[in-house]
This record gives C-alpha cells, structure tokens and sequence, in this order.
C-alpha cells in the first residue's frame, strides 16, 4: 500500500491494543516455558511470570485509562477499546492475579488442587467407583483422594514425595482471561463468537482436573463442554440470522440496520434470541444456568473461583456492549422479553438456593440469583444503568473469590467440608476464618457497610429511574429471601456444636492468604468508600 503501513490501514493501535497483546502474547509465552524448562522448575517460574503478564497488562490498563486516550475501534473494526471497556479489562485483570494465587498454592493440598500424574488416575476412579456408595455427608468424596495425592499413585502415604504441581494451568489461564478481555471488547459479533471459544475451551479443561473427587470433576467437565457447545451454536446460528437482516456482523451496523424501516424485523428478532441464549449461558442467568451448579461443585475450587467472578465479568461485558450497541435503538421491544429472564433468574436461584446442602452449590446458585439482579442494570440503558451494573461485576467478584478462597481452608476428614454440616461450630475452631466468611456472605446478601448493598443500591436505582418498579420489588423481595441461606451458614458456625472430628482449617501458604485478604479488603472499601469504582464506571459510554 502506497504511504500507508499495513498496521495503519488495519488500524491497529498498539497503544489501545497494550493489554490484550500482553496477556495473548504472555500465554504463547507461558507455553513455550512449559515446554523448555524442566518440571522441577516450571512452577515458580509460571506462576512469577503469569503475575508478571497480568500487572504489566493492568497497568497498561490504568494508563491508557487515567491518560485521556480517546475511544477507538481498532483492528478493522473487531474491538473497541473505549471507557466502559477499560473498567471491564481492569476488573478482569485486578481478578485474575488472586485467581492466580489460589491456583498455585500446594499449602492446603499438596501439590496444589490439580491432579498431576496421569497415571493415578485409573486406580483412583476405580476407587471411586467401589466407594461411590459410601462417600461421607461431608462432601470429601472417596477415599482415593489419597492415591492421586502421590505421585505415580503408588506411593507409601506420608513418606511419599509431594506431587510436582499441575504447571499447565498457567498458560490456560492466561488464555481464558485474553479471550475474556476480547470478549467483552469486541465490536462484531464473529470477533465475538471466537473470543467466547478461547476464553471457555480452557475452562472446559481446568474443569475436569481436580486432583480430588476424580469423577465428580471429570462429569462437571462433560457437562460444561457439552451444553457450552450447544450455547455456541446458538449464539453462533443467532450471528448468522443477523448477518442476513443487516448484511453486517458489526454492532453499528446492526443497529443502523435496525433503525430503517424498510427491514423485516423477524431475522432481527429471532437472531437477537439466540444470540441472548448464548449470552446468558456463559453469565449463568436462568434458565440458561443448568450448568452452573454441577461445574462449580465439581471443579477445583480454585478454577470455580476464577469461572464465578471472571466468566461472568465477561459475559455480562458482552451483554451490556450488544443490548446497547447494536440493540439499543428496539429496546422496547425486547425489554419485555428480558423481564421475564431476570425474574426467572432472580426466583429459580433464590428458591433452589435455599434447599442446596453443599456450600459451592449454594455460591453457584446464588450466582444465578445475582445474575438476576445485575440484568437489571443492564435492562436500564442508562449511564446510571451501566455504571451500576460495572460497579455490582467488581464488587461480586472479588467477594466470591474471598467465599471461595475460604471454603478451600475448611476441610472434613480427607477433603474440602462440601457438605454444609462441615461448618459446624466453626468459630470455636477458627474465628477468624468464620468472621471473614460471616462478612463476605454478608456481601452477598447486601448488607450496609459492604460492597454487596452499595452494588445493589446502584443497580436498582437505576432500574427505578428507567421505570422497571415492578423488576426492582422482585429483585428486593428475592434478596430478602436469600439473606436466609446465607444467615444459615453463619448460623451454623456460630451456634452450632461442632462434630467430634470436625471441622478443621488448613493453614494457608502466603499465596491462598493474599488472595482472600484481597478479595475480603475490596469487599469492605467499596461498600465504605465506592465514589473513585463508582466514578471510574460512569467515566463514559460504550462506543457506538
């Protein structure tokens, strides 16, 4: 091209694109390092580097967004890197560094929550499957926890070496969070519809290696795969439908197309359903979360705590930049549509909620609960709407990453005490790790003085500002509802007597630590001091 450089007539803004290109580039890297350095070396070296990748690119975040940079859409029109974009890449980013943490600490399992020898596999599943029938109230699974816990699966208990740490899901890692960043940034939806199958086809592996409950993970994994696969395919058969109403994939164009009166509206309609049904799986919003409840039970803790505050960071980044976007023009018709989701999201996770008995299913069904309540903020295609609802993605996720982090401490016979009986009397054994999980639960269910009522606050504010009263008092009255599933857990550590053996609390590595005491003080400066999140989330609209 004559005068003019590819990368110029591409419009590739290296600026714009700094941390999308540090993470991407930093996972290749990751592989790479996989590969060459030998296994006794690999885990520290992963895990420095991987945090590394993560603060330079959210520092990069931070500069392009405190500089004045203008908005952009770069690459040919693929992304858009613009103000509500940049809060999202920085909260995926702040995110994934405890999510890192949580990952590589092997203080609370040896050898870290991911199976590390292959070859312990067979033996322990076979195991599992002999003590299927006997497994403890407690959720700890099967006595074959042991066998995986020693490398080879043959060792001799406690003199056996601890197992080499599961190194791989560092660069998996990295590679999800830069499908995320793309995913909540992208400008058409074929950019879109790839950034979803980088950022979930690691999750689908992370899933299925837990070094404990071999087949309760494996299953959680299936399951995931499988009706992700299914969502893709309607997100991807909703691309093609509105490709043929507007001739574009790009969401400006869509919404010109939608804004002329000579078109159809049946294509616009039916594509914009099932690209909704796509969206809402990967965000967990009923009824789309059938998934939900079984991956975050039977995933390593860890990988449920990056799936519960990241995927859903993401996910509802791409729902605000499509309904606003590309959609915002036919609200009226749609809204009335995703009244109906919200509320079903609001009741299905606050009625299941209350009748679960295992501690990470409740947290996966008041997820869905509180995808509810956020779809309320983005069904107000306002600046208060969209300010809210980026303020209620930061607040949610690092309190879940707190509960998660917790719950990963308090263990039952061989393994994590599942079972809510597990916590039992678990202030008179740690008070400290009881008063920090009373707090965060007490986020969740919005409580003054935590990040949860402020969260809440703005987004249905918002929602009665837009006119959607009826919306709100469902989600009030829902809120209300859940507070008891979570009393229940305080209740129970506080007032009731413990069991003989039970329960106990791992110790945790600085790493474990780090990550809770993060996710625990975030909790409690945005629900004292929310006006700089607050602000930084209302600093602009999404690009159009």
């Amino acid at each position: 091209m004559t005068g003019q450089s590819f990368s110029d007539a591409l419009g590739v803004d290296y600026g714009a694109l700094a941390p999308l290109l540090i993470v991407l580039g930093g996972a290749c890297v990751s592989v790479l390092i996989e590969a060459i350095l030998p296994l006794e070396r690999r885990g520290r070296v992963q895990l420095v580097f991987s945090l590394a990748v993560v603060a330079v690119a959210l520092v990069a975040v931070v500069v392009r967004a405190t500089g004045g940079a203008p908005d952009v859409v770069v690459l040919a029109g693929s992304l858009t890197v613009d103000a509500p974009g940049l809060f999202l890449w920085g909260t995926l980013l702040a995110l994934g560094i405890p999510s890192l943490l949580m990952l590589a600490d092997r203080s609370i399992e040896p050898g870290g929550a991911f199976v590390a020898d292959p070859e312990a596999l067979a033996e322990a599943q076979e195991k599992d499957k002999v003590l299927a029938g006997s497994r403890s109230p407690s959720g700890t699974g099967s006595d074959s926890h042991g066998v995986v816990a020693r490398r080879g699966g043959s060792g001799s208990g406690a003199d056996a070496d601890p197992p080499q740490m599961h190194t791989e899901v560092f660069p998996f890692v990295l590679f999800a969070l830069g499908g995320m960043l793309a995913f909540c940034a992208a400008n058409d939806l074929l950019t879109m519809f790839v950034a979803l199958e980088v950022l979930s086809l690691p999750l689908y592996l992370l899933c299925g290696l837990a070094r404990r409950r071999r087949l309760l993970s494996q299953e959680a994994a299936v399951k995931y795969f499988l009706l992700g696969a299914f969502a893709s395919a309607f997100f991807l058969y909703g691309v093609a439908l509105l490709y043929g109403y507007a001739g574009s994939v790009r969401l400006s164009d869509i919404a010109a197309a939608a804004a002329g009166p000579l078109r159809s509206d049946t294509l616009l309609f039916a594509g914009l359903a099932l690209l909704v049904v796509g969206l809402m799986f990967k965000a967990s919003v009923g009824p789309f979360h059938t998934w939900t409840p079984d991956v975050y039970q039977g995933a390593p803790t860890p990988v449920t705590a990056f799936m519960a505050a990241c995927t859903k960071v993401a996910a509802f980044g791409a729902i605000l930049r499509v309904f606003t976007v590309a959609f915002g023009t036919t609200a009226l018709e749609w809204r009335g549509v995703l009244w109906a989701v919200a509320i079903a999201s609001m009741v299905i996770g606050t009625v299941l909620g209350l009748t679960q008995t295992d501690l990470k299913r409740m947290v996966a069904y008041s997820s869905v609960a509180h995808a509810g309540f956020i779809l309320i903020g983005c069904l107000a295609i306002t600046p208060a709407g969209l300010s809210g609802t980026l303020f209620y993605l930061l607040a949610y996720g690092f309190t879940t990453i707190a509960i998660l982090g917790l719950v990963s401490l308090v263990r039952s016979g061989d393994g994590e005490a599942g079972h809510l009986s597990g916590y039992a009397g678990l202030a008179t054994r740690s008070p400290v790790v009881a008063a920090a999980l009373s707090f965060c639960l007490l986020a969740l269910a919005g409580v003054p003085l935590t990040s949860g009522f402020t969260a809440k606050f703005a987004v249905f504010s918002a929602g009665l500002a837009d006119g959607m009263a009826p919306l709100v008092i469902v989600g009030l009255v829902c809120s209300a509802i859940a507070a008891f599933f979570y009393l229940r857990v305080i209740v129970m550590m506080y007032f009731s007597d413990p069991a003989p053996d039970g329960p106990t609390v791992s110790l945790p590595g600085p790493m474990t630590t780090i990550a809770i005491t993060l996710g625990v003080a975030v909790t409690l400066l945005l629900g004292v001091l929310p006006t700089a999140a607050l602000q930084w989330a209302g600093a602009g609209p999404f690009l159009g």
